[in-house]
């Protein structure tokens, strides 16, 4: 398959994206690209050689380590290419750039918010439940960590219907489904044009939404496991104690990252497992709620981030 004069195939690069403000940003093993769409309808692009970590340092590429590596590069990747992005439609507008450091700050107020929305307050809900419903349990059972996942599965899918209802994180959804139209494309060997990408399906089991949901099954299961072993009293103690439950769950995310990726990518490459399918069918059912069908001219901003991305993986491979 030929992209802007490059012989990459399929097998040789796995290529990852992310939608952003109007755009889309692709990412290579060596390369990142950036296109957005600005109001005059011209297309800006940002575009660059990239290494991870891992390259530098081995023992970052190791199984189970990779995986909380590769979510750190991509929010500090995401940052930056979301930064750009909102400065060419500010650009539009004739107003001030927005500064890495105040999208660092939004972007760190936002991870906050997640937290206290996404682990502090399932678990004390769940502690709720568990004191005053009508079965008691504490944090040793396995049903406060299935409450606490369902909870957590409730305030997140409500959170992406509540902002999907806005404009613009609905055209955000579309270049969503424009991203994963246009890997779909590239991973079918198949031309780089808006014909082709045209033609596939929004829903891709390798997208951090899926990734999202295989952390919430994974967590259920590890909690289960580990807070017997470090609350042998049963209940879990008073409402201070709780707060320790809760700095151990942020902490247990890095191996539940690590291991959600390890099986994301291993069902992706084995998707004829029945078993696997089925661990990896909740996300794609969630991503229907964060893709919508794009435009052909959205698509076309998509095709124009990878080919990039992969001209410059070209490059770097040859050189």
């Amino acid at each position: 398959m030929n992209c802007s004069g490059t012989s990459i195939t399929k097998k040789e690069v796995k290529v990852g994206g992310q939608a952003v403000l109007e755009g889309v940003m692709m990412r290579s093993p060596s390369a990142l690209a950036v296109a957005v769409r600005k109001a005059s309808g011209e297309v800006a692009i940002k575009e660059t050689p990239w290494k991870s970590w891992s390259d530098r340092f081995p023992w970052m590429a190791w199984p189970f380590v990779r995986g909380s590596v590769i979510l750190f590069e991509a929010l500090v990747n995401g940052l930056d290419a979301l930064t750009f992005s909102a400065n060419q439609a500010l650009d539009d507008e004739d107003e001030d750039e927005m500064g890495f450091w105040t999208m660092s700050f939004t972007i760190a107020a936002a991870i906050g918010l997640g937290l206290l929305m996404f682990v502090v307050a399932p678990h004390y809900l769940s502690l709720l439940i568990g004191r005053f419903g009508p079965m008691r349990f504490g944090v040793t059972s396995i049903t406060f960590h299935a409450i606490d996942g369902v909870i957590k599965l409730a305030f997140f899918i409500g959170y992406i219907w509540l902002i999907s209802q806005i404009k613009e994180i609905g055209r955000l959804f579309e270049y969503h489904g424009a991203e994963h139209k246009s890997i779909y494309t590239y991973e079918a060997g198949q031309e780089l044009i808006v014909e082709n990408a045209r033609e596939h399906i929004t829903l891709h089991p390798r997208c951090g939404t899926a990734f999202i949901i295989v952390v919430l099954m994974i967590s259920i299961l590890l909690f289960t496991i580990v807070f017997p072993l470090i609350s042998p009293a049963g209940r879990g103690g008073g409402w201070a104690l709780q707060l320790l439950y809760v700095a151990v769950k942020i902490v247990l995310m890095l191996p539940i990252a690590g291991a959600a990726y390890e099986l994301n990518r291993y069902a992706s490459q084995h998707m004829d497992n029945a078993i696997l399918k089925a661990a990896i069918i909740p996300g794609l059912w969630v991503q229907k709620l964060t893709t919508r069908e794009p435009s052909d001219d959205q698509i076309e901003v998509a095709l124009i981030a990878l080919k990039r991305a992969l001209s410059i993986e070209a490059a770097q491979s040859a050189s």
